[in-house]
């Protein structure tokens, strides 16, 4: 699950058809609508395995390909890159 980012800038960058990069934020550059917001969260829940509940849907969740990543992470149990050695110490 390393490779969570760039599944995610890959499939951002074709949906929006131009580079996405990590922490760009494609709501507030006006890239993207509600529809798409929607197409986004439906990518995450069956690209990953994941249910999102209503509860989750907070925009600043969804609003960088990095914010998603945490996301993905927070909803699986995979830990941080830097966190399973910091917990391993």
């Amino acid at each position: 699950m390393n490779d969570i980012t760039p599944q995610i800038t890959a499939f951002l960058s074709a949906a929006l058809r131009r580079q996405v990069e990590p922490d760009d934020d494609y709501f507030a550059q006006g890239l993207v609508d509600s529809l798409f917001a929607l197409e986004l969260v439906t990518f995450v829940e069956s690209h990953f395995a994941i249910s999102v509940q209503v509860e989750d849907l907070d925009l600043d969740s969804f609003r960088t390909a990095n914010r998603i990543t945490e996301f993905v992470r927070r909803k699986t149990g995979v830990p941080e890159l830097g966190e399973a050695h910091a917990e391993g110490s």
